[in-house]
């Protein structure tokens, strides 16, 4: 809304509650896909369906649901998948002035040197995709359709690693695939550490170009005020710049969805079962357990490893 109008976003909802959720929301320009509508005209997908473990079956959905947006709305004539941890800080046009007369437009993961082992996963990222309606386009989606119908799996086996290593070939497989070369749009936690970020009048600049979006993954809550951006695992430590002008916007951004969604919370709570009942010597493991999560959180936090959110200030 802030960044990319105008636009229509579908969201596919893998639950009834949030398809709900996002009925009663009603945000604008927002359309969420109901599961079983979903489903419905794919009986290869359902016939795949219950051989994937959830995580796997989600990834299997990607090539099939920007194939059901172009199939059921003939007058999108570009469309771009997303994934949810995605977040916009400016204007997208630079990434479709870059797709300009091109079919597909993919982002590469762009690893330093010391983590190239990692294009074991994928050289490029599914986070976010462009595709054409055109020829091009539809033998490319089609083909990683199949490909993830076939396998799709939350492993590295043969050369495949879910629906993200099929991507690799795409640029040599087909023509008019162009691979994005802006370094503000696909900044992750796996190559920040490639560039020099600088803020100008409250923009960050990514080396010189603007930040677009930042990919969150692995992103977690671990505590009341406590995250871990999962940094640490890419050997990057978090300095301010990334502190307070891109996880803290993130950060508070998510904290007023959170609040906005409490209200849903009473009709669309998801139960579990209560561990108060368990036996006394689970009980006492269980404390132990928790101090030394909070040890472990504390010495985190002192590595600047943890982000520390308090009324809205990040440190």
């Amino acid at each position: 809304m802030r960044h990319a109008l105008p636009f229509r976003l579908w969201i596919l909802c893998f639950d009834d509650a949030t398809y709900e959720i996002l009925r009663e929301l009603a945000l604008p320009h927002v359309q969420p896909v109901l599961q079983t509508d979903f489903e419905c005209e794919d009986e290869q997908l359902l016939h795949v369906k219950a051989n994937r473990y959830q995580v796997e079956y989600y990834f299997t959905c990607t090539p099939s649901l920007i194939s059901y947006v172009l199939r059921n709305h003939p007058e999108v004539d570009t469309i771009t998948y997303l994934d949810a941890d995605l977040f916009f800080f400016s204007n997208p046009s630079p990434i479709y002035e870059e797709l300009g007369d091109g079919s597909v437009l993919v982002v590469g993961h762009r690893f330093p040197s010391h983590l190239s082992h990692l294009e074991r996963y994928g050289i490029y990222n599914v986070g976010l995709l462009s595709f054409r309606r055109d020829d091009v386009a539809s033998r490319c989606l089609d083909r990683w359709r199949r490909q993830c119908l076939e396998w799709c799996y939350d492993r590295v086996e043969e050369g495949r690693f879910a629906d993200q290593k099929y991507l690799d070939d795409w640029p040599t497989y087909f023509p008019q695939v162009i691979v994005l070369k802006n370094k503000g749009a696909g900044l992750a936690p796996w190559n920040v550490a490639n560039y020099k970020l600088r803020v100008d009048n409250r923009q960050v600049l990514v080396d010189s170009d603007r930040l677009i979006f930042f990919h969150f993954h692995g992103l977690r809550q671990v505590g009341k005020w406590l995250y871990d951006p999962g940094l640490a695992d890419y050997g990057v430590r978090a300095d301010m710049r990334l502190k307070q002008h891109i996880y803290g916007p993130y950060i508070q951004e998510l904290e007023k969805a959170s609040h906005r969604l409490s209200l849903f919370a009473d009709r669309f709570s998801i139960r579990t079962n209560s561990i108060r009942g368990a036996m006394k010597d689970k009980c006492r493991i269980s404390i132990a357990r928790r101090i030394g999560k909070k040890l472990s959180a504390i010495k985190m936090l002192l590595r600047g490893q943890l982000l520390l959110v308090v009324d809205e200030i990040v440190v």
